[in-house]
């Protein structure tokens, strides 16, 4: 082991470098359309509940166990997990803190590259003129590499790859570049979603137009925010909240304990998660509940945006409205929102480097030019296939597997690892030690209880999702001692390739193309496994390194 000798340069650098990590594009891309999906208002109270019983108690393990592990020299999952648990188990259990790190930024920074390009397509006049469907046309273009390339062909692939190195060279400078970046991009970030949340939420009649007549965010803004108590009795809204916590804290991913690793030892970790936790949530509940959905719903209606929220809409709809305010106005927004997608994007994938570098620094000596170096080619492998192969789904499998299940199982496991096996006391200490505040001691009780079942629930949930995600009809079901059928999105049906199957039979035309689909999802999934043991391999490897140091 190394000695830990680099840390924090101040305390608001830290705590917007941690905020940076969880604010990312899951903030104003996937809330919204979750927020829509599941009932709006009805969204928001399980939402919220949900961040009170296990946002905040994972931010608390994950500083706790980041700090803890780093007080022994320990900057990376692997070890900080062994250094809380007598079983070797635990360090291969932190290999999740790791591999989720590099296979999530593979296709995260695909996704930073097309709100890099597309500030400069508005900025140049692109969209002007386009129609709904054209623009959206654009958008499927770039991604399947069949056009919109600007005359360069593999356009994608190019600022792919220039995207991904300045995340490179920001990790090669260490967590001052990290900072820097962190105290200008949040600003400039919340500055800019200011902006489009202003615009949007007074957004009116002088907007209207032919084509718009009736111009007005209100019908989105009351949606969204109109409580529907019944919301409280329905499963499936709970396990779509739950799991936005995942996405919007970047919980269970290893990079915010590798982040407060470097925290010195008894400096505050209470007072600074709840600041980080609490400015993820400003941004994502106020800043991201007020652009997409207010100003898609003020143009095309409440009625239009429930029928076709998705992750498109930021790409494939957003740069056709922003036309509706005029050229001047519309750059403006245009380079606002895809600027403010860049900043959340790049704050979040630099967190997702520091894993791998700080194993590689403290167990074998490499420098921080090497570790990002050496991480910028494994995600460069493991991406490139996510790009070449968007239109056959290897993007999707990598977010479902790296993205979405191994979140769940490993914060699953660590809180087991906190609160049970480092012991519930042992834990509480350790978060109190040097806190700025006082934690309300139920959190004692919610994070060795609530918060591990809660988790539970949710990989459950995943596992055995009912058709048509009805939970009420599936719990019905069990009462009455029947078994449910199982949606195609479930984990299992997922596992054998049931949602694919399920498609070329009701889609017969298309078999080629989804078989083929099927073929590069294996090979996805079969890259991802190949990507795991190779980290666990080199963690066994460094164990035997330890042990002929201690000789």
């Amino acid at each position: 082991m190394t000695a830990k000798n680099e840390s924090w340069g101040s305390r608001v650098g830290l705590i917007l470098a941690m905020a940076g990590n969880a604010v990312g594009l899951g903030n104003f891309l996937r809330f919204p359309v979750q927020a829509v999906q599941n009932g709006g208002g009805a969204f928001i109270i399980p939402y919220l509940i949900c961040f009170l019983l296990m946002g905040i108690p994972l931010l608390f393990t994950e500083w706790s166990i980041g700090r803890f592990g780093g007080k022994m020299g320990n900057h990376s999952t692997p070890y900080i997990l062994d250094s809380m648990g007598k079983k070797s188990i635990w360090k291969y259990v932190g290999v999740f803190g790791i591999f989720t790190n590099i296979a999530v930024v593979a296709y995260y920074t695909y996704i930073e590259s097309w709100t890099f390009i597309y500030v400069f397509h508005t900025i140049f006049g692109t969209f002007t003129g386009m129609s709904k469907e054209e623009v959206s046309l654009f958008f499927e273009q770039y991604v399947n590499l069949t056009g919109s390339d600007l005359g360069i062909q593999f356009l994608p692939v190019f600022i792919y790859v220039l995207i991904l190195g300045v995340n490179v060279y920001i990790l090669s400078t260490g967590l001052g570049g990290i900072e820097k970046v962190a105290k200008i991009g949040m600003p400039l970030l919340v500055l800019f979603g200011i902006i489009l949340a202003y615009q949007g939420w007074t957004m009116g009649a002088n907007y209207a137009s032919a084509e718009f007549p009736n111009a007005n965010a209100w019908d989105g803004i009351n949606f969204l925010w109109t409580p529907q108590y019944s919301s409280l009795a329905d499963p499936k809204v709970w396990l779509a909240a739950a799991g936005q916590i995942f996405f919007t804290l970047s919980v269970g991913m290893g990079s915010i304990q590798c982040y407060a690793s470097y925290v010195k030892e008894n400096e505050d970790i209470a007072l600074n998660s709840l600041s980080a936790g609490f400015t993820n949530e400003f941004v994502e509940v106020l800043l991201g509940s007020a652009i997409v959905i207010p100003i898609a719903a003020g143009f095309l209606g409440l009625d239009w945006v429930m029928e076709n929220a998705g992750f498109g809409m930021a790409f494939q709809t957003m740069p056709y409205l922003f036309q509706q305010w005029g050229s001047v106005f519309g750059a403006i927004a245009g380079v606002s929102w895809f600027g403010l997608l860049f900043f959340a994007g790049i704050t979040s994938s630099l967190a997702m480097g520091t894993p791998w570098m700080g194993f590689m620094k403290d167990e074998f000596g490499w420098s921080k030019v090497k570790g990002a170096v050496s991480f910028g080619v494994i995600a460069l492998a493991m991406g490139l296939p996510t790009v070449l192969f968007f239109q056959y789904g290897y993007f999707d499998e990598y977010d479902y597997w790296a993205g979405t299940v191994s979140l769940v199982v490993f914060a699953l496991l660590e809180i087991i690892l906190f609160a049970w096996v480092f012991g519930i006391n042992n834990a509480w200490s350790e978060l109190n030690r040097g806190a700025d505040i006082h934690i309300p001691v139920i959190y004692k009780f919610i994070i060795k209880y609530v918060t591990p079942v809660l988790l539970l629930l949710v990989f459950i949930g995943a596992l055995f999702t009912p058709e048509g995600n009805d939970w009420s009809g599936a719990i019905s079901a069990l009462l009455n001692g029947h078994l449910f059928s199982l949606d195609s999105s479930s984990l299992i049906s997922k596992i054998t390739h049931e949602d694919i199957k399920a498609q070329i039979l009701s889609n017969p035309e298309n078999s080629e193309f989804l078989e083929k689909k099927m073929w590069f999802s294996s090979l996805a999934r079969t890259q991802l496994i190949v990507l795991f043991l190779a980290i666990a391999a080199i963690v066994w490897y460094s164990t035997i390194n330890r042990k002929k140091s201690f000789l």
